[in-house]
């Protein structure tokens, strides 16, 4: 195989290596990356705001690594779909959520077929990106079929390679994980190791739904790895023994499978992709289990906290609104689902603060929540929810304790190292 773009002469015409549709979590980190390689990239996005932020050389949202590329302003990102006929690769990383009844949810990528369908040129790739439902490459190669003139594998061509990122570690991890390919006839699995080997030397060849497989895999297997160290908090706090000593013994030197940390376990992709296999089967199964633990944790956190102090009437602080520590992504954040549960308990009055997040106000898909800074939000708090991990928040609760001994802090994270998930503040004293 060559590594050159222009391997096929009929190629020469196209004045970009690589569209990317859809700039955001996914796209952009790939765009940048690939521009970084020296491929020749142009972006496709319809919201405006994101647009200008990257066409000013700005990143739109927390990325390690990428501020000077972006700051260049090499990138230019486009809202009109037209700009796709320029590229001859074109990289969809548009999202593919579930519907509330355990059903994916296609309307995105048929949205982004219709609006493309006019602009796409004989021999162009199209390239899958995002996690996907298995079937997904499929259906969209049956699609292409039916509502173009072209034939996948003889003048479009057609492959899903999967992103499998974590979120804060993209340019470490574009360039250190192995890229898998799915594609089902040989010119579509060449163009699409042309263009990702420009970032990694290890590349995988399969099937459509191997590569798709391949993404679901590996999120579920954490997203139950996840759900079991959840439960044995839940276990561990039922009998009054501490979750973390217990963790920390059981690990020690053991050469087998270790125990995770308990926490929150959200986002975009561990919180649905579970659903994109369960959508085939209607039996009871660990990967439902492994989601209604998850679900529960915030339940959890209210219900054993009431066990030992009451909400009712007490100024309460939730710590931290994203998903994950030390970015701005709230996207299927847990966090919400916690200040429901506690609003339940009507205490005087719930504060919230997550310093990575705008002020004063935005939505938590519930009511409105004003987010204060964290010194105000702790200011004569009763009890103290860390519902992020944010690195900073073990000095801003050590200092808290020397003014509130007896706060209770709900700390499933552990930030403080004092192996307890319910503690009054004293336990965080300076000696």
């Amino acid at each position: 195989m060559t590594n050159e773009f222009d391997d096929k002469q009929d190629r020469h015409f196209f004045e970009y290596d690589v569209c990317v549709v859809g700039t955001g979590r996914v796209g952009l980190p790939l765009a940048l990356s690939l521009f970084e390689q020296g491929v020749s990239v142009l972006g496709l996005d319809t919201d405006q705001e994101l647009v200008d932020t990257i066409n000013q050389g700005e990143m739109p949202f927390k990325e390690p690594g990428y501020d000077e590329i972006i700051a260049s302003k090499s990138l230019v990102v486009h809202t009109e779909p037209s700009c796709v006929a320029n590229a001859a690769t074109v990289l969809i990383t548009v999202g593919t959520p579930l519907h509330n009844h355990i059903e994916t949810d296609l309307s995105q990528i048929q949205k982004v077929l219709t609006e493309l369908k006019p602009y796409l040129r004989e021999n162009q790739l199209i390239c899958l990106r995002s996690t996907v439902a298995p079937g997904t490459t499929l259906y969209v190669k049956k699609w292409l079929e039916r509502m173009t003139d072209f034939q996948v594998g003889q003048n479009i061509f057609l492959a899903f390679c999967p992103e499998r990122i974590a979120e804060g570690k993209a340019y470490e991890e574009l360039h250190s994980l192995a890229q898998i390919i799915g594609a089902e006839d040989t010119r579509s699995g060449e163009m699409a190791e042309n263009l990702f080997s420009k970032l990694t030397s290890t590349v995988f060849h399969t099937d459509y739904v191997s590569a798709e497989l391949v993404k679901l895999f590996n999120n579920i297997a954490r997203y139950v790895h996840f759900a079991l160290a959840n439960q044995f908090a839940l276990i561990a706090d039922t009998f009054d023994a501490n979750i973390y000593e217990i963790r920390r013994m059981a690990n020690h030197n053991y050469p087998r499978s270790q125990i995770a940390m308990p926490g929150f376990t959200a986002g975009t992709c561990l919180r649905k992709d579970f659903g994109m296999i369960n959508e085939w089967s209607p039996y009871p199964d660990m990967l439902l289990s492994a989601w209604k633990m998850i679900e529960f944790i915030p339940a959890f956190l209210v219900t054993h906290l009431k066990k030992r102090t009451d909400l009712h009437d007490r100024n309460v602080a939730v710590l931290g609104y994203t998903f994950k520590m030390d970015t701005d992504d709230i996207r299927d954040s847990l966090a919400p689902k916690l200040l429901r549960y506690i609003e339940r308990e009507l205490p005087a009055q719930i504060r919230l603060s997550d310093e990575y997040l705008p002020r004063p106000t935005f939505l938590d898909g519930h009511s409105a929540v004003a987010n204060f800074n964290t010194q105000d939000a702790l200011f004569e708090a009763d009890c103290v929810f860390v519902a992020t991990n944010h690195s900073a928040y073990a000095s801003v609760l050590r200092e808290f304790a020397q003014n509130n001994p007896d706060a209770w802090i709900v700390d499933i994270w552990n930030l403080c190292g004092v192996d307890k998930i319910f503690d009054q503040a004293n336990c965080l004293k300076e000696p």
